[in-house]
């Protein structure tokens, strides 16, 4: 899911034992009793630099598809900041769109509601088969042995995006493959009076995003295999507590970082002031801020040791965008036409090249112009090192407690407070606590 949304993840106090007693959905304004079958309402997510660029990107698109089918799409580009809330609220009241964005992390969450329209082997026919989408993808689209809950759209992942001058002028030549590497170049570029690596310590869903990986890479999970959360298990105390030591340690990410909470480190990153990011797909966002491609280059995630890969080298999350379709729509048909149309072959290239992301749609990965340095990057990761986030019924709960646990642990570091495995594992237990209890 696209970091620019920031903390939304953390403002959010979810309610999903509420919302899983409706089967709520249906159209506001496209799909309520009475409207006509030749409408269609659409809630898309703020993918772009700005809402104004998301409706020049994709109006000509719906225009596209009215002209082919008749039908017509009304548009509503939907900030992060308030997505989840609308949706949530939308579950509940049965007042919502018939076809929306979902952040991917949300995908099991929102499956649990039972509002969202089940894409089982049927429905998955209507749009050309569900082989069609890459296997990566796939597994972010609601809980393992369900039908998802949700189309892939846009696939993302997380890559080091590094400057190239400050590493030439700091006489490093290549990127870190690994984290001592990392923190080793980072004494290098600070005697050049450069920061080392931006991030976002207030960005809840950043953070999440981040330890997630950690986790991964010291074999550690976050959930039982039952699903109960696990938080204070030794292999995730540590993997927290070594993203919090590249602050608190390292001094590889600048102190006030810890107060960074929307694209503050990209704008950074874009101005020539920290030597490294680790971003989602994220040269469609430099290119907004003036960042020339030239000026950076693209390398995988470090890992522990040796290069990324499957098991304990897996270096990204499984980022990206599903379409849902609520169960209760009044136009079931425009809105299956709606989601093959998205997922298309052309439409796939046209809207994951104005995005800078990776089409799930296999044969559209085909195009050259998913086959760039930077792109070929986020191709292997996600088909090699990517894996996704816990596809359990309170992912988004999780992402709201060990994310914000995390933002504590950030403050703590910035404050000059010490950052130990008891107090870190003390944060995770305080989360792990205001888990739902079953």
């Amino acid at each position: 899911m696209r970091s620019i949304r920031a903390a939304a993840i953390g403002a959010v106090t979810m309610s999903l034992a509420l919302a899983a007693s409706a089967c709520g959905g249906g159209s506001q304004t496209g799909g309520a009793a009475g409207d006509s079958p030749k409408t269609l309402t659409y809630w898309a997510s703020n993918q772009g630099a700005s809402i104004e660029v998301d409706k020049k990107v994709l109006q000509p698109e719906l225009d596209k598809f009215e002209k082919q089918t008749g039908i017509k799409v009304k548009l509503e580009v939907v900030p992060w900041s308030d997505l989840l809330n609308r949706i949530l609220t939308a579950t509940t009241s049965g007042q919502g769109p018939d076809v929306l964005n979902i952040g991917n992390t949300w995908s099991a969450s929102l499956q649990a509601t039972g509002a969202l329209l089940p894409w089982d082997a049927k429905n998955f026919d209507k749009i050309g088969g569900k082989d069609r989408f890459v296997d990566s993808a796939l597994g972010s689209t609601g809980v393992q042995g369900e039908d998802p809950a949700a189309v892939p759209l846009y696939s993302m992942a997380y890559a080091l995006y590094y400057n190239k001058r400050i590493f030439a002028d700091a006489g490093i030549s290549k990127p870190p493959a690994t984290w001592e590497e990392l923190v080793a170049d980072g004494r290098r570029i600070q005697q050049k009076g450069k920061q080392v690596l931006g991030a976002e310590g207030s960005n809840v869903s950043e953070n999440i995003h981040h330890v997630f990986v950690f986790g991964k890479q010291h074999g550690a999970d976050f959930f039982t295999a039952d699903g109960k959360p696990d938080f204070t298990n030794d292999g995730v105390v540590a993997a927290v507590k070594q993203y919090v030591d590249l602050m608190a340690k390292d001094k590889a990410i600048p102190a006030g970082n810890a107060e960074y909470a929307q694209n503050q480190s990209v704008s950074d990153f874009a101005k020539g002031k920290t030597a490294m990011l680790l971003w989602q797909s994220a040269s469609a966002n430099l290119k907004s801020q003036g960042m020339s491609e030239d000026q950076y280059g693209i390398a995988p995630v470090p890992v522990q040791s040796g290069t990324p890969g499957a098991g304990t080298q897996v270096d990204s999350m499984v980022a990206g965008i599903n379409l849902a379709v609520f169960k209760n729509t009044h136009n079931p048909d425009g809105a299956t036409k709606f989601v093959k149309f998205m997922t298309g072959d052309e439409e796939q290239k046209i809207l994951n090249k104005a995005y800078t992301s990776i089409p799930p749609v296999g044969s559209a990965q085909a195009d050259p112009a998913f086959n760039t340095p930077a792109n070929a990057v986020l191709k292997e990761t996600l088909a090699r090192s990517a894996t996704a986030l816990p596809q359990v019924a309170d992912e988004s709960q999780f992402e709201t407690t060990v994310g914000t646990a995390v933002k504590e642990l950030f403050a703590d570091a910035a404050a000059g407070r010490a950052v130990t495995t008891e107090s870190v594992k003390a944060k995770l237990q305080k989360a792990q606590q205001q888990m739902p209890t079953k």
